[in-house]
């Protein structure tokens, strides 16, 4: 079972609705709930642990993983305000956000709510975006993945940076490196990397990944596709290359980062490749793959509006 642990939001997204103009719609959201359901969608048992409302927003959020057979036991409900992200996209350009989290139910998950062990098929724990920028939960989340990386557990980090949330970039910066020195797979964009080091070509920012202690790191490049390297046991460097999808029609791009990150994980449990050991001893061919399945999800997500994740019968169709 992978374990997608982190925030789940209320996305507020500016829409127009005939009569109205433009209205902002309340869906559910969040990197860490995104990724679990664009997994559970293609098929692979997967479990979302987090705090959530309980208020009308956490009920709506919590339909939606259960609709889509995410499995809610290592849930924790509390009647603090979920949080707000506001979000405004325009043709052409990355979506706008707008953040109201203070004193929200995710952002309290302390150490002491985690539970002592985690479930016995757990092989994977996925963790990152703004769930690491706020207390107690990024203290709470990062005592989880140095616990579970110690038992040969595969972390997969995507750092989602939204700088605004992050009051201390140098404190964040030096934390960003101890989760990527204990995380499996990093998967960033340029975008997001270019916060941690400006101004980034992708090679570079592999390989910083990569020397930082990460056994694979992934650059997402938009319609560009991606670029990974891979560490092996030896030393050697494996790079992989994959082209992104012609997108006849693009709605937006929410949710297209998570979807992403969820295939690709996706991908290596259905193949039971999910142990740090394996990733590390991947083909080329395999690396390619999986990152050609990964960029299929996220384009199919970018032709619908909001985080709208495929079936794996859309991802072979495609």
């Amino acid at each position: 079972m992978i374990l997608c642990a982190g925030e789940a939001v209320i996305d507020m997204i500016l829409s127009p609705v005939s009569g109205f103009g433009e209205v902002f719609l309340p869906l559910p959201g969040g990197c860490a709930y995104n990724t679990s359901i664009a997994i559970s969608r293609l098929g692979v048992p997967v479990s979302f642990m987090g705090r959530l409302s309980t208020s009308f927003f956490g009920e709506m959020q919590v339909k939606r993983l259960i609709e889509n057979n995410v499995k809610d036991n290592l849930l924790i409900r509390s009647g603090q305000n979920t949080i707000l992200a506001f979000i405004k996209v325009e043709k052409g350009s990355e979506p706008q956000y707008a953040f109201y989290d203070e004193g929200t139910v995710d952002r309290l998950f302390s150490p002491e709510e985690l539970p002592p062990e985690l479930p016995a098929d757990t092989t994977c724990i996925v963790f990152g975006s703004i769930s690491m920028a706020m207390e107690p939960i990024a203290s709470t989340i990062e005592s989880l993945i140095i616990k579970e990386a110690a038992k040969q557990k595969v972390i997969a980090f995507d750092p989602n940076i939204r700088p605004f949330l992050i009051k201390d970039r140098d404190a964040y910066i030096k934390r960003f490196e101890k989760w990527a020195a204990v995380s499996t797979i990093v998967k960033i964009s340029l975008e997001d990397f270019d916060y941690i080091h400006p101004n980034p070509e992708p090679q570079e920012a592999l390989e910083k990944i990569i020397a930082m202690g990460t056994r694979l790191a992934i650059i997402t490049l938009g319609p560009q596709g991606a670029i990974a390297l891979l560490r092996r046991d030896d030393g050697n460097i494996t790079k992989v290359n994959v082209p992104g999808f012609f997108i006849p029609k693009l709605a937006d791009t929410v949710g297209a980062g998570d979807t992403f990150h969820g295939a690709l994980l996706a991908w290596l449990k259905q193949r039971d490749k999910m142990s740090p050991e394996k990733i590390a001893n991947l083909c080329e061919k395999d690396l390619y793959d999986s990152l050609v399945f990964a960029n299929k999800a996220a384009a199919i997500v970018c032709t619908r509006n909001g985080a709208e994740p495929p079936t794996l019968e859309e991802i072979l169709n495609l």
